[in-house]
């Protein structure tokens, strides 16, 4: 629970998350939200696609908050993909939302930029809207489509702002983002709140490590996350190519764990560069494995390369790294430098021989190591702590709700009844 300054603040109020990206609450920061909201009084509504293998029901209530979910299949065949992907969500986003009825905010988190649409027909209807801007999403067009600013990409452009423009308050998730918010935005800066992502402490316990994950190999190294075209995995691996043929270093077994739309893209390249026998992809793999990976895990990899989004985006594995206190290698960006500080070694923009060099100077220097992966653990238990993001999330709620009556209050007096929750 927080604590007694903020845990009433959301007394007889009705929040609704809407989430097209994940499911929840696979969505880590999306559920810690819930969480944090839900102990501060509020009563929360979810709605958010149904997972493959997890969050399948349509239904469900998790730990006192609701969830709503629909049936989703993810884009193919590029942006005409994802203009059917986001035509079904947003209908199923609409039919939904009548369904929860009357809320005091709701609470939209892109990708897409298309979600101010329902939340419009909420705000008429007497709900402040909040945009949780995850991603900058003409820079993730750009990163993942190589054509250029075309006209999707002024679309998207156009998106945004509209995004923007209705918003109440917006949730930044670092001062980068802030920083977009307010220059391109054109949002006041006391409407911009930085809520940053972190990882659940208690989801990341490190535990023995197990040598046999290690494959007979001295060292484990550790990829986690998404694996898109945008998240450097190819990266990754040419760098672990450079580092056996160019370094002559056979001393290591590699892990990826995670999946994304490039997945068999980078198995087929791991074979191509001979590979096979060093690496090795899991797919998604329970949180008991994952912690079993990591904790046994020598240096960790984050190999994002340098593009407009990468660059001002906070990477969730660069922290679950430092959470789990393992040594980190990047690439140069700015906030993977806020982020990790002397947590990691940082190799020029993309330059893989780099990447590879460090890689290596981290597997000869077991103290090294060490220390970086204590400055990480206190880093994340400290000004990166979820609870730091948990004071701003709710004053964020609080400026949005200034002067706003409770919409269950409001139901109450025109209709002589309290709207059921």
């Amino acid at each position: 629970m927080l604590g007694n300054e903020v845990s009433g603040d959301g007394s007889g109020r009705r929040a609704l998350i809407l989430v097209e990206n994940l499911s929840v609450p696979f969505d880590r920061r999306v559920w810690q939200e819930c969480t944090t909201l839900r102990d501060a009084g509020w009563t929360v509504h979810v709605i958010c696609p149904q997972g493959s293998k997890r969050d399948t029901e349509p239904e469900a209530e998790i730990d006192g908050v609701r969830i709503h979910r629909y049936p989703l299949r993810a884009a193919t065949g590029g942006p005409a993909g994802y203009l059917k992907e986001y035509g079904s969500a947003l209908w199923h986003t609409a039919r939904l939302a009548r369904k929860v009825g009357p809320v005091d905010v709701v609470h939209a988190c892109n990708p897409p930029d298309l979600l101010f649409l329902p939340a419009l027909w909420l705000k008429r209807r007497g709900a402040r809207f909040v945009f949780d801007q995850h991603d900058l999403v003409p820079e993730l067009y750009l990163s993942r489509f190589d054509r250029g600013e075309d006209l999707l990409y002024r679309a998207v452009c156009a998106l945004e702002r509209r995004t923007y423009r209705a918003a109440d308050v917006v949730l930044a998730t670092n001062e980068s983002y802030r920083d977009v918010a307010i220059r391109r935005g054109g949002r006041r800066p006391e409407d911009v709140f930085v809520v940053r992502s972190a990882p659940a402490i208690e989801r990341f316990q490190p535990v023995p490590p197990e040598l046999e994950l290690k494959r007979g190999k001295p060292h484990l190294l550790c990829y986690l996350g998404v694996m898109g075209p945008q998240d450097g995995v190819d990266y990754a691996l040419r760098a672990l190519a450079k580092l056996r043929d160019e370094l002559g270093r056979t001393d290591w077994h590699a892990v990826f764990v995670g999946s994304g739309d490039a997945f068999d893209a980078m198995v087929e390249l791991s074979r191509q560069l001979g590979l096979d026998d060093q690496v090795q992809f899991t797919g998604r793999i329970p949180d008991a494995d994952l912690v079993r990976y990591l904790s046994t895990a020598d240096v960790c990899l984050s190999p994002d390369p340098r593009n407009p989004l990468n660059d001002v985006s906070t990477m969730n594995k660069v922290l679950e790294y430092m959470a789990m206190g393992r040594p980190i290698v990047s690439f140069d960006l700015k906030e993977a430098r806020v982020s990790a500080g002397e947590a990691a070694l940082y190799a020029s923009a993309d330059d893989e021989a780099e990447f590879a060099e460090l890689i290596a100077l981290l597997l000869d220097d077991p103290e090294k190591r060490a220390r970086m992966g204590k400055i990480g653990q206190e880093r994340v238990s400290g000004p990166l702590s979820w609870r730091n993001s948990q004071a701003s999330l709710l004053a964020a709620y609080a400026a949005a709700c200034r002067d706003h009556t409770p919409v269950s209050a409001a139901d109450q007096v025109r209709t002589g009844k309290r709207q059921r929750s």
